[in-house]
């Protein structure tokens, strides 16, 4: 009889800071957003601390009594790993190894990790790589002194296995080699944009899990891997869509997500490339979500980076299966009504009127509404369309070359 293996999930403690620019709703939020990168890094929260301050120490991000207090509870609960909800630096990263002598992870490295979990194609690997030396250089001393501590898990995947004994030089002789592999790969992909011709080009983005890829995958009806996972997407798909009589290319791109290592934004530029030469944005939101205004804020300060931001956007509100509100009573006359407390015909009604319309709310998983999105989609592309190519006015008609009614 073969005995099965219980496969046991790394446990892990998060770090967080309630301070003048992070309220406690912020933190926690940050928090839960934290403990789902954890989950999809094959790991398990099972312990937050969170403190007030001014703005995170400079040495131990958090303070020493609060370390001591983390210390005292990984030490009796037999915790391998401590995850801070920011980025730290090599200085916070070295000062905090020596009080709690775990494993210790920020935000960053988690999200390097799942990158590096999740990249399929050479080309995501390389790019993910490029990013891990780079987070990785400054921190070579912690590397160095600490080699009896690298017991494998979570945030120790890609290079840092491989390199971790290596010197600055080393690391620096192999971030340029990649980058030179780069550049090679980013030619020919700029070659492969070029020969897809002048077809309009038409560009999913949104936050990391808002249901980009299943939306994908029923506009275009290719299976494309989707998954309620964060960071499903790294490589960039396109496929050839046709809606009525126009055909344009769609493109699904890696998901955004709040406090995105600018390692990644580098490393990733010919995949948001293709975002950066898409004629139409199509900026897919998860409107279930809580706080789906600030995700949609955190997607448009990248577009910003990536000179984006201007480009005609239809603002899709995926979910509206899931879509939950507050309810007031009609006798509370205390409780102010807030967006939270909208129902999702009010909500629409809101969208619509700040955005000049340009919004459509569907369930991409249910294919609800999707004849109202493909309406928008095709009026869209077809305004595009029209100013590349004028002389192919038989297109925009109700009717097709030989006079019959499309």
């Amino acid at each position: 009889m073969i005995e099965e293996k219980k496969v046991t999930s790394e446990k892990t403690v998060l770090v967080g800071v309630i301070t003048q620019h992070q309220d406690e709703a912020k933190s926690t939020e940050y928090l839960d957003e934290l403990e789902f990168l954890v989950t999809t890094a094959g790991g398990n929260a099972v312990k937050r601390f969170v403190q007030k301050l001014e703005k995170p120490h400079p040495k131990t991000f958090i303070g020493t009594g609060k370390l001591e207090d983390v210390k005292a509870y990984i030490d009796s609960h037999d915790i391998g790993t401590v995850i801070f909800d920011d980025e730290l630096s090599p200085a916070q990263l070295r000062n905090i190894e020596k009080i709690l002598d775990t494993k210790i992870l920020d935000r960053t490295t988690l999200i390097l990790d799942i990158f590096a979990q999740r990249a399929e194609t050479s080309y995501a690997r390389t790019q993910v790589a490029l990013a891990q030396c780079q987070y990785m250089l400054p921190r070579l001393t912690k590397l160095w002194s600490h080699l009896d501590k690298q017991k494998g898990g979570i945030g120790m995947r890609g290079p840092g296995e491989t390199e971790i004994e290596t010197d600055r030089r080393i690391v620096r002789d192999q971030i340029a080699l990649l980058k030179k592999k780069l550049e090679t790969i980013d030619k020919q992909m700029a070659v492969q944009r070029k020969n897809r011709g002048k077809m309009v080009r038409v560009a999913l983005v949104g936050y990391t899990n808002v249901g980009k890829s299943t939306l994908m995958n029923v506009i275009s009806k290719s299976e494309v891997f989707a998954e309620d996972k964060l960071f499903a997407t790294l490589d960039t798909t396109v496929r050839k869509v046709v809606i009525k009589n126009i055909p344009f290319l769609m493109t699904d791109t890696v998901g955004f997500i709040r406090k995105l290592p600018t390692q990644l934004v580098e490393s990733f530029k010919s995949t948001l490339d293709e975002v950066r030469e898409a004629d139409l944005l199509l900026h897919v939101v998860d409107i279930s979500h809580p706080t789906f205004e600030d995700h949609i804020n955190s997607v448009n300060v990248i577009l910003e980076e990536i000179e984006s931001a201007n480009k005609p956007t239809l603002m899709v509100f995926n979910k509206i299966d899931s879509y939950k509100h507050d309810t007031i009573d009609d006798d509370d006359l205390v409780t102010e009504k807030t967006e939270k407390h909208f129902t999702l015909d009010e909500l629409k009604n809101s969208w619509m009127s700040k955005i000049d319309d340009e919004c459509v709310f569907i369930s991409a998983l249910n294919k609800d509404n999707m004849e109202d999105f493909k309406e928008k989609v095709f009026d869209m592309v077809r305004e595009i369309h029209t100013k590349r190519f004028p002389y192919n006015n038989y297109l925009y008609s109700e009717y097709d070359q030989d006079g019959n009614k499309i």
